[in-house]
Protein backbone atom coordinates (compact mmCIF):
# COMPACT_ATOMS: atom_id res chain seq x y z
CA UNK A 1 0.00 0.00 0.00
CA UNK A 2 1.28 3.47 -0.93
CA UNK A 3 0.80 6.32 1.56
CA UNK A 4 0.66 9.46 -0.43
CA UNK A 5 2.08 12.38 0.80
CA UNK A 6 1.49 16.26 -0.67
CA UNK A 7 3.94 19.00 0.64
CA UNK A 8 3.10 22.69 0.49
CA UNK A 9 6.07 24.47 1.27
CA UNK A 10 7.31 28.74 0.56
CA UNK A 11 11.01 28.31 1.39
CA UNK A 12 13.82 25.88 1.17
CA UNK A 13 12.50 22.45 2.12
CA UNK A 14 14.51 21.51 4.69
CA UNK A 15 11.92 19.45 6.19
CA UNK A 16 11.61 17.74 2.78
CA UNK A 17 15.20 16.74 2.70
CA UNK A 18 14.91 15.02 5.94
CA UNK A 19 11.42 13.15 4.95
CA UNK A 20 13.28 12.11 1.54
CA UNK A 21 16.46 10.82 3.49
CA UNK A 22 14.23 8.62 5.80
CA UNK A 23 12.68 7.06 2.66
CA UNK A 24 15.63 6.60 1.08
CA UNK A 25 17.02 4.64 4.16
CA UNK A 26 13.77 2.25 4.29
CA UNK A 27 12.88 4.36 7.38
CA UNK A 28 9.40 5.27 6.12
CA UNK A 29 8.48 2.54 3.96
CA UNK A 30 5.28 2.87 1.52
CA UNK A 31 5.48 6.54 1.57
CA UNK A 32 5.43 8.47 -1.23
CA UNK A 33 5.80 12.34 -2.54
CA UNK A 34 2.92 12.98 -4.90
CA UNK A 35 3.13 16.73 -5.34
CA UNK A 36 4.99 19.41 -4.13
CA UNK A 37 3.27 23.01 -4.48
CA UNK A 38 4.24 26.58 -3.09
CA UNK A 39 3.13 29.97 -3.11
CA UNK A 40 6.23 31.32 -4.30
CA UNK A 41 7.90 30.98 -7.84
CA UNK A 42 11.56 30.34 -6.74
CA UNK A 43 11.02 28.18 -3.68
CA UNK A 44 13.78 25.94 -3.47
CA UNK A 45 11.39 22.99 -2.55
CA UNK A 46 10.43 23.40 -6.12
CA UNK A 47 13.73 22.29 -7.76
CA UNK A 48 14.60 20.04 -4.94
CA UNK A 49 11.20 17.62 -5.78
CA UNK A 50 11.34 17.86 -9.53
CA UNK A 51 15.09 16.89 -9.69
CA UNK A 52 13.45 13.64 -7.64
CA UNK A 53 10.81 13.56 -10.58
CA UNK A 54 8.19 14.83 -8.55
CA UNK A 55 5.51 17.26 -9.95
CA UNK A 56 6.29 20.42 -8.42
CA UNK A 57 4.00 23.77 -9.40
CA UNK A 58 4.21 26.89 -7.83
CA UNK A 59 0.60 28.49 -7.65
CA UNK A 60 0.41 32.03 -8.03
CA UNK A 61 -2.11 33.83 -5.30
CA UNK A 62 -1.60 37.25 -7.25
CA UNK A 63 -5.00 38.96 -7.73
CA UNK A 64 -6.91 35.71 -5.70
CA UNK A 65 -8.81 35.46 -2.85
CA UNK A 66 -7.71 33.18 0.15
CA UNK A 67 -10.29 30.57 -0.38
CA UNK A 68 -10.04 30.99 -4.36
CA UNK A 69 -6.31 30.43 -3.95
CA UNK A 70 -7.28 26.97 -1.79
CA UNK A 71 -9.76 26.02 -4.04
CA UNK A 72 -6.95 26.09 -7.00
CA UNK A 73 -4.56 24.06 -4.12
CA UNK A 74 -7.20 21.47 -3.78
CA UNK A 75 -7.31 20.59 -7.49
CA UNK A 76 -3.35 20.96 -7.39
CA UNK A 77 -2.81 18.24 -4.56
CA UNK A 78 -5.61 16.08 -5.84
CA UNK A 79 -6.19 12.63 -3.91
CA UNK A 80 -3.31 11.91 -0.88
CA UNK A 81 -3.22 10.67 2.36
CA UNK A 82 -1.64 13.56 3.75
CA UNK A 83 -1.10 16.77 3.85
CA UNK A 84 2.27 18.32 5.08
CA UNK A 85 2.52 22.18 5.57
CA UNK A 86 6.68 22.63 5.83
CA UNK A 87 7.57 26.14 5.94
CA UNK A 88 4.26 26.83 4.13
CA UNK A 89 3.85 30.91 5.13
CA UNK A 90 0.40 30.96 4.15
CA UNK A 91 -3.11 30.52 6.80
CA UNK A 92 -5.27 27.69 4.79
CA UNK A 93 -9.15 28.83 4.40
CA UNK A 94 -12.08 26.71 5.65
CA UNK A 95 -12.08 25.76 1.72
CA UNK A 96 -8.91 23.59 1.96
CA UNK A 97 -9.30 22.66 5.74
CA UNK A 98 -12.63 20.80 4.73
CA UNK A 99 -11.18 19.23 1.41
CA UNK A 100 -8.55 17.26 3.52
CA UNK A 101 -10.13 16.79 7.25
CA UNK A 102 -7.61 15.63 9.84
CA UNK A 103 -5.59 14.98 6.90
CA UNK A 104 -3.09 18.24 6.87
CA UNK A 105 -0.27 18.26 9.81
CA UNK A 106 1.89 21.51 10.28
CA UNK A 107 5.10 22.60 12.02
CA UNK A 108 5.42 24.99 14.57
CA UNK A 109 8.75 26.27 15.92
CA UNK A 110 7.03 26.64 19.32
CA UNK A 111 5.86 24.62 22.54
CA UNK A 112 2.65 25.18 21.50
CA UNK A 113 0.50 26.64 23.19
CA UNK A 114 2.78 29.13 23.86
CA UNK A 115 4.04 31.61 21.23
CA UNK A 116 0.81 30.13 18.73
CA UNK A 117 -1.99 31.20 16.79
CA UNK A 118 -2.25 34.52 14.02
CA UNK A 119 1.33 36.22 13.68
CA UNK A 120 3.16 33.76 15.17
CA UNK A 121 5.80 32.57 13.12
CA UNK A 122 9.60 32.27 11.72
CA UNK A 123 11.84 34.66 13.94
CA UNK A 124 9.03 36.46 15.72
CA UNK A 125 8.63 33.32 17.87
CA UNK A 126 12.35 32.91 18.41
CA UNK A 127 12.47 36.58 19.81
CA UNK A 128 9.16 36.36 22.03
CA UNK A 129 11.16 33.20 23.29
CA UNK A 130 14.42 34.56 24.50
CA UNK A 131 12.58 38.35 25.45
CA UNK A 132 10.70 36.30 27.80
CA UNK A 133 13.47 34.55 29.49
CA UNK A 134 12.03 30.81 28.56
CA UNK A 135 14.94 28.28 29.97
CA UNK A 136 13.65 25.79 26.74
CA UNK A 137 11.88 26.23 23.41
CA UNK A 138 11.05 23.01 20.82
CA UNK A 139 8.53 22.52 17.91
CA UNK A 140 5.22 21.33 17.73
CA UNK A 141 3.53 19.17 14.90
CA UNK A 142 0.00 19.61 15.36
CA UNK A 143 -3.05 18.41 12.76
CA UNK A 144 -4.67 21.84 11.08
CA UNK A 145 -8.36 22.53 11.82
CA UNK A 146 -9.80 25.87 11.23
CA UNK A 147 -8.37 27.68 13.82
CA UNK A 148 -4.28 28.76 13.81
CA UNK A 149 -1.99 26.59 15.63
CA UNK A 150 -4.97 24.97 17.22
CA UNK A 151 -5.48 21.45 16.37
CA UNK A 152 -4.38 18.48 17.97
CA UNK A 153 -1.04 17.67 18.51
CA UNK A 154 1.23 14.73 17.33
CA UNK A 155 4.10 15.52 18.59
CA UNK A 156 6.77 17.98 20.67
CA UNK A 157 9.74 17.95 20.88
CA UNK A 158 11.97 20.57 23.19
CA UNK A 159 15.57 22.31 23.77
CA UNK A 160 17.03 24.33 26.07
CA UNK A 161 17.32 27.59 25.55
CA UNK A 162 20.99 29.20 26.03
CA UNK A 163 22.16 32.56 27.82
CA UNK A 164 24.02 33.12 24.96
CA UNK A 165 21.67 32.53 22.55
CA UNK A 166 20.51 34.95 19.25
CA UNK A 167 17.03 34.27 17.53
CA UNK A 168 19.53 32.66 14.65
CA UNK A 169 20.72 30.09 17.04
CA UNK A 170 17.62 29.51 18.31
CA UNK A 171 15.99 29.06 15.25
CA UNK A 172 19.21 26.70 13.88
CA UNK A 173 18.51 24.26 17.20
CA UNK A 174 14.60 23.95 17.09
CA UNK A 175 15.13 23.37 12.89
CA UNK A 176 17.56 20.46 13.86
CA UNK A 177 14.63 18.52 16.18
CA UNK A 178 12.29 19.39 13.56
CA UNK A 179 14.15 17.04 10.74
CA UNK A 180 13.85 14.67 12.91
CA UNK A 181 10.34 14.62 14.27
CA UNK A 182 8.69 15.39 11.03
CA UNK A 183 9.41 11.80 9.53
CA UNK A 184 8.31 10.83 12.96
CA UNK A 185 4.68 12.27 12.99
CA UNK A 186 4.28 10.47 9.76
CA UNK A 187 5.64 7.06 10.74
CA UNK A 188 3.15 7.48 13.80
CA UNK A 189 0.06 8.64 11.37
CA UNK A 190 1.01 5.71 9.06
CA UNK A 191 0.99 3.70 12.17
CA UNK A 192 -2.37 4.78 13.35
CA UNK A 193 -4.14 4.40 10.51
CA UNK A 194 -2.82 0.71 8.92
CA UNK A 195 -4.27 -0.43 12.64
Amino acid sequence: MTFKLAILASGNGTDLDAVYAEMDSGQLPGVEIAVVLSDKEQAPVLEKARARGVRAEWVDPAGKTREDYDAELVQGVGQVDLVCLMGYMRILSQVFVQAFPRQIINVHPALLPKYGGNGWYGRKVHEAVLAAGEKESGMTIHYVDLGVDSGAMILQEKVPVLEDDTPETLKARVQEIEKKAYPEAIRRILAERSV
